[in-house]
C-alpha cells in the first residue's frame, strides 16, 4: 500500500489495531524492514495500547450470526413487500450483509476509539526500566498509582511450567516489598495491584523468578530477573 509520511501514524494505528486487510498487513509487515519512521510508529502504537490490549477478550463472530441477521432481513423484506417477487439473480442479501458488517465495523471502531482516547488521557505517574545483572534492558513498568500498572517484558525470560515470574515493588523500607502480581507465561500484562502509597522517584521494581502460585512467604524468594528504580515520565 503506498502512504505518505502524513499518514504514518493512522497507519501504524490500524495496523496495531487489525484493521487492516491481509494484503495491506503483509505489505506493512515488509515495510517495516525499511521504513524506521513506520517500524518506530507501530512501536509506539503498540505501548499505547497496551492496557487496552490487556483489558479485552478477541471475539469470534461466527457464520451462524451472519446467517441469523441474513434470515431477520429476509423475513422482513418479505413481510414489507409481500407482493414482490425476488429475482433468481437477486443480491439483497449481500447488499444488507455489506451493510450489517459496515454498521458493526463502526460500532467496533467507535467503542476500540472511545476506549483509546480515554486510555490514552491516562498517563503513568513513575516509569521504571528494569535490567539484569548485566545492564540489559529486560522490562519496562509503568505505574498508573490507581492499582493498577502495566509490565512489558522485553527480554527473553526461561520459566520451567513449575514456576511464574511476580512482580515486585518496594513503596518505602517501612512497608517492605510488596507484590503487584504475577505474570501468565512470559508475556506483558496489566496488573491490578494492591493499595499502596503514590509512587515515588527511585522507588525500587523488580521481577523475580518464584514458584507457581507466588511467592509462599508474601516477599521475594527467588532470584531476580531484572529490577530498575522509578523515574518521572517526561
Amino acid at each position: 500500500m503506498r502512504y505518505e509520511h502524513a499518514d504514518i501514524p493512522s497507519i501504524a494505528d490500524e495496523y496495531v489495531l487489525g484493521l487492516l486487510d491481509p494484503r495491506e498487513t503483509a505489505e506493512i509487515d515488509e515495510a517495516m524492514h525499511s521504513d524506521v519512521e513506520l517500524r518506530a510508529a507501530v512501536a509506539a502504537g503498540r505501548d499505547r495500547l497496551l492496557p487496552l490490549d490487556m483489558a479485552l477478550e478477541p471475539v469470534i463472530i461466527d457464520q451462524a450470526l451472519w446467517q441469523r441477521i441474513e434470515s431477520s432481513l429476509s423475513d422482513r423484506q418479505e413481510t414489507d413487500r409481500p407482493t414482490m417477487r425476488r429475482p433468481t439473480n437477486d443480491n439483497r442479501s449481500n447488499t444488507w450483509r455489506n451493510a450489517a458488517v459496515g454498521a458493526l465495523a463502526a460500532t467496533i471502531l467507535l467503542a476500540v476509539g472511545l476506549a483509546f482516547s480515554l486510555m490514552r488521557t491516562v498517563e503513568p505517574i513513575v516509569v521504571a526500566v528494569l535490567v539484569n545483572e548485566a545492564g540489559e534492558v529486560q522490562a519496562i513498568v509503568e505505574d498508573f498509582g490507581n492499582e493498577n500498572a502495566a509490565v512489558r517484558l522485553l527480554g527473553d525470560f526461561d520459566v520451567p511450567n513449575d514456576k511464574t515470574i511476580q512482580v515486585w515493588t518496594l513503596p518505602s523500607r517501612d512497608i517492605g516489598p510488596v507484590s503487584l502480581g504475577l505474570l501468565k507465561g512470559v508475556h506483558s500484562a496489566r496488573l491490578a495491584t494492591p493499595e499502596l502509597p503514590t509512587p515515588h522517584v527511585d522507588q525500587l521494581y523488580e521481577l523475580t523468578l518464584e514458584q507457581a502460585g507466588g511467592s509462599p512467604t508474601g516477599r521475594p524468594t527467588g532470584p531476580i530477573l531484572a529490577k530498575g528504580l522509578a523515574r518521572l515520565p517526561r
